[in-house]
């Protein structure tokens, strides 16, 4: 009974956190302080601490480790994310941005699994047969540590053509505006500009390693799946949904590593591509367990 309570201890602080770390860093968007992104750094690792605690807490009392429904893979993959920054900051790496990006993403999938999933789905239950196995832990943990890099970068990319397109947009104007411009007024301009211009070179980077670190992680997914669906069902490959969106959404990001690696590509034209992938990352992910169809939906929604 202690670590249930524990648990939705946990669970409550660390989303009002996680809340309040995007609100802040949101903020850093629009006014940079220094302060600001220092405090929202620490409320990050408290935030981290917390959702361990939950995840903890969860493994305790149930006796399995906490990957086995959809309440505890959004949990994880929160976890993920909070992680995530946590290590970008320890290496020490000038992203004052990065929180922009990680806080959400942590809120959202916390938010999602405490807020958006009936308590029926929230609640722990014993593992099905074919997740009785000492695969659980490689397969699925691989597989969404995947997911989050993945996203990650995915959301990188989008926010690198957001940006992109509005220098293009503003140059594109200014080469069209007839009137006679101050020095002075340029010269803002063009300082504006070369910042943003900063901003996106360190979100394609961004982009590029955590996307290589999520195809990784998503190959090794893949391959301890077909080991352990071997083991269950007897195949390698069935075709089952799950299977085959998470073979089109590694095809994507090979497709993406090799533009990059072997083409060169750098900036909007393979930001393009990770942004698909933010697309089918989520279908594979999500949309498959939605419509509750396949081997690997265990009537999460049914």
């Amino acid at each position: 009974m202690i670590f249930i309570t524990l648990e939705h201890i946990s669970a409550h602080v660390s989303f009002s956190l996680t809340f309040v770390i995007t609100l802040i860093y949101w903020g850093t968007l629009v006014y940079k302080s220094e302060k600001l992104s220092n405090s929202g750094g620490k409320g990050m690792i408290v935030t981290c601490i917390c959702i361990t605690g939950v995840l903890v807490s969860r493994s305790l009392y149930s006796g399995h480790l906490p990957l086995s429904n959809l309440y505890e893979s959004f949990m994880f993959l929160s976890w993920t994310s909070s992680m995530i920054h946590i290590v970008i900051e320890l290496r020490g790496q000038d992203a004052w941005w990065l929180g922009a990006i990680t806080a959400p993403s942590a809120m959202l999938t916390h938010g999602f699994a405490t807020l958006g999933l009936p308590d029926k789905m929230q609640q722990s239950a014993m593992l099905v047969p074919a997740l009785q196995s000492h695969w659980l832990m490689m397969h699925v943990s691989m597989i969404l540590l995947s997911y989050a890099t993945l996203l990650c970068g995915s959301l990188s990319s989008i926010a690198l053509l957001v940006i992109a397109s509005q220098i293009n947009q503003k140059i594109f104007q200014n080469s069209h505006d007839q009137e006679k411009k101050e020095v002075k007024h340029t010269f803002d301009l063009s300082l504006i500009n070369y910042r943003k211009w900063v901003f996106t070179n360190q979100l394609d980077q961004l982009s590029y390693r955590a996307i290589s670190l999520g195809f990784s992680l998503l190959t090794i997914g893949i391959l301890s799946g077909a080991v352990w669906a071997n083991e269950a069902w007897g195949s390698y490959w069935s075709w089952d949904p799950k299977e085959t969106w998470a073979l089109i959404t590694w095809i994507l990001f090979a497709i993406y590593l090799h533009t990059r690696i072997n083409r060169g590509w750098k900036g909007q034209k393979p930001a393009i591509v990770a942004s698909l992938g933010f697309i089918l990352v989520w279908t594979c992910y999500l949309g498959v367990d939605l419509l509750g169809i396949g081997l690997h939906s265990y009537g999460w929604l049914l």
